[in-house]
Formats: C-alpha cells, sequence, structure tokens
C-alpha cells in the first residue's frame, strides 16, 4: 500500500466510522446511531452523507493538517521569546504578559506566555499541591469595615539601595477586606511604633478611621506577656492609640487567619519588585512615591473586587489630634524642685502653668513624630526649659504648686477664715 494514501484516525472517528457505517447498512436507525455517538439526528445525517461520498475522509475534521486562522505572527513569537529572555526572565506568566502588551505591545494570551515560558526554559509547570486547603473566611461587607495590616520584610531594591537601608526594607501595607484593594502601602526601616504611627497618620488623614484592623502578635501591636492576659491595663502603644480612635483591634492566632494579606505579601514580593527594577528605583523616597501616585492606582483598578455594598465606613478624623495619639507617651512624676526626668534628660517646669501642678503628680511625656517633647497634664501642655545638665540636688521648694497665676507674697489677716481653727468656721 502506497504510504502516501495511508489515513490517520483517532479512536473516537474510528468508532464513529463504524456506526455510521452500521447505520449505512441498515443495521441501526438515525436515532440509535445518535445516542450511540451522542450527537443529533441532524449531525448523523451529514456525516453519513460525507461518508458515502468520501468513505473514511469522510468522518476526519476538515480542517486537520491545514494552518489555523487565528494562529500568531512567527515574528511576533521571536519577538515575544527575545524580550523574554531578556528583560522577563524571572516574572511570571500573568506579569510577563501584561508588561510585553504595555511597553512592547505584543498582545498574547497568558496560556501562550506560559507555553512560550516553559519552551525556553524560563517557568516551570506547578504541580497539583496535596496539601490541606484552608477556607476563605467571608468577606466585609463594606469599604472601610476591616483593614488587614502587616510588616513584609524583603530585599526590594534587590540590593541596589545597600548604602541607604541595606539589603532588606520594611513595606507596610493593609488591605480592604471588603474589595481586595490596597488603601496604603509604604516602604519603612522596621516594623516600629514609629514606623506604624507614620503609616496611619497618612491613612488616617487621608481616608478616615476604619472600623476595625486586624493584624498579628507582633510586640508593636500586642504586649505577649504572660501577665497580659488577665491584665487588661497592659497595653502597647498601638492599641493605646487605636482605643482612644476608637478603632477596633483584632489579633489573629496564626497567618492563615489574616490569609488576605499575607498572600498580598507575596503577590507584591513578585509583581512590585518588578516595577522597581523596571522603573530604575531604589531609594525609600521615590518606591513611596511611585506607590502612591502609579502603582496602587494601577493595581486596585486591575485586581480590587465589587463589595457586596457600596457604603465606605471610615470616619473623618476633623479636630482629631492625631499628633497628640500617635505620639509615643510615657508617664513620669514631678520631683520635688518642679523638674522632671526623662530619658537622661531633665526638664525644669516654668513658675507659670496653664494647669496646677503639684509636687509628685503625674505627668504624661508624648513623643512626637516630628521629634517634638510635649508634657501633658489634665489636657494640658506644661511649659518648660531643658536643662543643659542633671541638677546637682533635689531642692525641696517651699512654692506649693505651680500655678497660672505669678506666686505673691499676700497672707491672710488674723481674722480671715483661713486663720482661725477649723471648729469654728463650721459653727458659724
Amino acid at each position: 500500500m502506497d504510504e502516501s494514501n495511508l489515513i490517520t484516525m483517532t479512536g473516537k472517528e474510528a468508532r464513529r466510522y463504524e456506526v455510521i457505517k452500521d447505520l449505512i447498512d441498515k443495521k441501526i436507525d438515525g436515532s440509535e446511531a445518535a445516542t450511540s455517538l451522542s450527537l443529533s439526528v441532524r449531525q448523523i445525517k451529514r456525516i453519513k452523507a460525507k461518508v458515502k461520498k468520501l468513505e473514511l475522509e469522510g468522518v476526519i475534521h476538515g480542517n486537520r493538517g491545514k494552518a489555523s486562522n487565528r494562529r500568531i505572527d512567527k515574528e511576533t513569537i521571536k519577538a515575544a521569546k527575545e524580550h523574554l529572555k531578556e528583560t522577563y526572565h524571572d516574572f511570571n506568566p500573568l506579569l510577563a504578559k501584561e508588561k510585553l502588551f504595555e511597553l512592547h505591545n505584543i498582545n498574547l494570551s497568558k496560556e501562550n506566555i506560559r507555553h512560550l515560558m516553559i519552551e525556553e526554559e524560563l517557568w516551570k509547570p506547578k504541580k497539583k499541591s496535596s496539601v490541606k486547603r484552608f477556607s476563605w473566611r467571608e468577606r466585609k461587607d463594606n469599604y472601610g469595615e476591616m483593614e488587614q495590616f502587616d510588616g513584609s520584610y524583603h530585599n526590594w531594591f534587590e540590593g541596589r539601595n545597600k548604602k541607604e537601608s541595606g539589603l532588606e526594607q520594611c513595606l507596610l501595607v493593609t488591605v480592604d477586606d471588603a474589595d481586595g484593594s490596597i488603601p496604603q502601602a509604604r516602604f519603612e526601616d522596621n516594623e516600629g511604633v514609629e514606623a506604624v504611627f507614620r503609616f496611619w497618620k497618612e491613612y488616617l488623614t487621608e481616608k478616615g478611621a476604619p472600623l476595625a484592623i486586624y493584624l498579628d502578635k507582633f510586640s508593636t501591636y500586642k504586649v505577649n506577656h504572660k501577665n497580659a492576659v488577665d491584665n487588661k491595663d497592659l497595653m502597647t502603644q498601638f492599641e493605646r492609640a487605636m482605643q482612644q480612635l476608637n478603632i477596633r483591634v483584632i489579633h489573629a492566632h496564626t497567618p492563615q487567619a489574616k490569609g488576605r494579606v499575607e498572600k498580598m505579601n507575596g503577590t507584591l514580593q513578585r509583581r512590585l519588585v518588578k516595577e522597581l527594577r523596571l522603573n530604575n528605583i531604589d531609594t525609600v523616597t521615590a518606591a513611596n512615591t511611585f506607590l502612591k501616585e502609579t502603582f496602587l492606582p494601577k493595581f486596585n483598578r486591575q485586581f480590587k473586587v465589587v463589595p457586596k455594598k457600596k457604603a465606605d465606613l471610615h470616619r473623618k478624623q476633623d479636630g482629631v489630634n492625631l499628633d497628640k495619639i500617635l505620639s509615643i507617651q510615657s508617664e513620669r512624676t514631678v520631683n520635688n524642685d518642679y523638674t522632671i526626668r526623662f530619658k537622661s534628660n531633665y526638664y525644669q517646669l516654668s513658675e507659670i502653668q496653664p494647669a496646677t501642678v503639684y509636687k509628685k503628680d503625674k505627668v504624661i511625656i508624648e513623643e512626637h513624630l516630628s521629634g517634638d517633647i510635649k508634657i501633658a497634664l489634665r489636657d494640658k501642655y506644661l511649659t518648660y526649659t531643658t536643662l543643659p545638665q542633671r541638677p546637682k540636688k533635689e531642692i525641696k521648694i517651699n512654692l506649693p504648686a505651680l500655678t497660672n497665676r505669678k506666686p505673691t507674697n499676700w497672707k491672710p489677716p488674723l481674722n480671715h477664715p483661713w486663720r482661725g481653727p477649723a471648729w469654728a468656721s463650721k459653727k458659724q
């Protein structure tokens, strides 16, 4: 037999040919043939006519061996491969697809890109995992109802800014639970209280206060001490500030509990690192500007979902003294000479004060984000001067208190009630 006349058939086509032959030989009728091949009677009639005319070729699809009308141009494939190898070799298929279209006007599907990357050994197909998946908690209904907050330490600049802050930087990020957007992200050197306060001051000023913040048990956010379970007065600076702002703080017991922000950290470590590289950004200042003005608006347009309800539950903070609330606050005692010691510094209170100050009064030292030190007593800021050195000796001053008036030498007359015994004034 001439090999050029050989016809290759699939098992499905061979089965179809046998059934149609039985139909032609009148061993079965059209309805039985349609049931056997899971086709309609009309399709059976068309295939029967083709088999009568073309024999075996009648059951073979007419487009077999022909080039697809939707085939991709070879030059486009070549250009895509070059860009993938030169620039996007460590991108995932979805991000590579976006950048090829955005920067090079090459419009290929994610699957096409994935196959090209596998072919060029730039991407390894992922095996199905047998690990037990955690079920997602149902989203909140409204924007601003709950924010998931976390800090992600990573080599965000890929070592391009060693002189500035070392290899790793901390990205503070919050994810809205209702729509999955990133309302705010900010690079800091660490996840300490000052960095976190800077983050939330910007957030509260621009968007208002959310109803709740969901975060982990890092020491900035929670007192991790056995006594803290029974003593609710043991609070971190962050918990104290959120309490004053009437924001509920929820501590996650496991990373999976705040899975949306944990997953977002992984997404940003894949995407944001490449975006910073493509835009030649290697400083924290430039990165924060890029995040706010370019990356986050584009990211949220592409990936945020539609919340169940349209309300925005953020509460505006007009009239709220955020500088005071988002400061590091410490309690200290007024000494007998009206000085206050704080962090190896001594502060001398002025003689005239907006609030009455007694010896041994408890005052609050506020360390503001601006670097200012304020001393508060009963919601009043006391005036003071910083002493150049430690006082040689604590002097017991006869002045009983500091008030808003300058002390005088006035003494009550002999017939004044203050001069008489206490029982005499009570009888009168």
